[in-house]
């Protein structure tokens, strides 16, 4: 019965409390919401609990809300829902990486901090005096673990020449950390 109606007419029902007419929106508008949440978070559970979310909100405020148009009303709370979905999940993986960097942090003394950060600067400064290209297979290899294979291709060397722009840099770091190491 409740199927033949109108969106406008399920609205005045469900602002009279008729649980008929919110059953007919749930099963009219439950796919289409589902599909919203899904696109956005990518997991069944999460955009089932989303859709549900929804509802539950439109059943709660059900004699408060002003609902004109059905269908818009509910794709903008599904927008809003899954906003705040993401700022969620923003905020607690930024949480939990200042969680992280803080053990981190309390695990090791300052002194070893500041003797790693001495030793970064070093390191730096050692490899602002290499050759550009040296400086370049340096970074690539041991900074992000890029095989010899790989770092010689992009940047159009023999895996030999890569192999000893690593080896020249090795050989100078050695000679010029020993004397870092000589002073701290």
């Amino acid at each position: 019965m409740y199927q033949r109606f109108t969106d406008e007419q399920l609205v005045d029902l469900l602002q009279q409390s008729n649980a008929r007419a919110f059953e007919e929106i749930y099963a009219r508008y439950w796919y289409r919401l589902f599909g919203i949440a899904f696109q956005e978070t990518g997991t069944r559970e999460e955009a089932e609990e989303l859709v549900q979310d929804v509802f539950e909100n439109l059943w709660f405020k059900r004699e408060d809300s002003l609902i004109r148009h059905l269908k818009a009303y509910l794709v903008v709370s599904m927008k809003h829902r899954i906003t705040n979905y993401i700022k969620s999940c923003i905020t607690q993986r930024k949480y939990q990486e200042y969680l992280i960097l803080n053990e981190i942090r309390q695990s090791y003394g300052t002194e070893e901090i500041v003797r790693f950060e001495d030793l970064s600067r070093a390191v730096d400064e050692v490899m602002k005096k290499l050759p550009e290209k040296t400086c370049e297979v340096f970074r690539l290899s041991r900074f992000e673990n890029r095989s010899v294979k790989d770092i010689a291709e992009q940047l159009s060397l023999s895996e030999k020449g890569v192999e000893y722009h690593i080896t020249q840099s090795l050989k100078v770091l050695k000679d010029q950390l020993r004397v870092y190491n000589s002073d701290h």
